[in-house]
């Protein structure tokens, strides 16, 4: 799988991106924090809950969007693997319901979940043992990006129209897709800022 995208295996880093709308998991790997990433492997998320839209306080079964980082692991999971997102992240807290966010959200395996992303026990056990290497490699950061679709010009003039009742949720994708994009672009990870204001800002240092 790393071999024969041009990498050593481990890599030096990670990034996974989550595409809720299509149902998929990438895995992208590099020689450096710094890139050029490539995707290594797709795999299908078999379980979801809530709708489109990010998480916004506890008991609301969304899956989470924005950008986060695996935080830990779990190798006694009751769904076999899993890792924890690190929601409620900056953004989060300033832009959800303050006294319950909820928490407890994970990559993992079994294909049953609320508000968590999961995937098959094979396909689990695949990103869960590359991310431990990563880690245990040096790496900082295990990022995740979790988007709502696949936020290409087409995709995203899809979602403004069909939610055009709903400006703030728009104003929150546009932000996405800005991070989006920047990656596109040069399959190199900016660094990930939040302003007082709850949003993202993409950073090339």
């Amino acid at each position: 799988m790393v071999e024969t995208k041009g990498l050593s295996y481990p890599p030096r880093a990670i990034l996974l991106r989550a595409f809720k709308k299509e149902g998929l998991l990438e895995l992208w790997g590099a020689s450096s924090t710094a890139g050029p990433y490539v995707l290594l492997k797709t795999y299908g998320i078999c379980a979801t809950s809530g709708v489109l839209g990010p998480k916004r306080r506890g008991g609301d079964t969304q899956v989470p969007e924005g950008f986060y980082d695996l935080d830990f692991f779990n190798p006694q999971s009751n769904f076999y693997l899993s890792m924890h997102i690190n929601y409620p992240n900056a953004a989060d807290s300033i832009l959800g319901y303050r006294p319950n966010l909820g928490g407890t959200i994970y990559l993992h395996g079994n294909c049953a979940s609320i508000g968590c992303i999961p995937i098959t026990d094979e396909g689990i056990k695949e990103v869960y043992w590359i991310s431990v290497l990563v880690r245990d490699g040096g790496a900082k950061h295990l990022p995740l990006q979790i988007f709502p679709a696949r936020m290409n010009d087409q995709e995203f003039r899809e979602l403004a129209k069909a939610y055009w009742g709903q400006p703030e949720l728009v104003a929150f994708w546009t932000n996405l897709k800005e991070g989006f994009d920047s990656f596109e672009k040069t399959h190199r990870l900016a660094v990930v800022r939040v302003s007082k204001d709850g949003r993202y800002e993409f950073v090339r240092e």
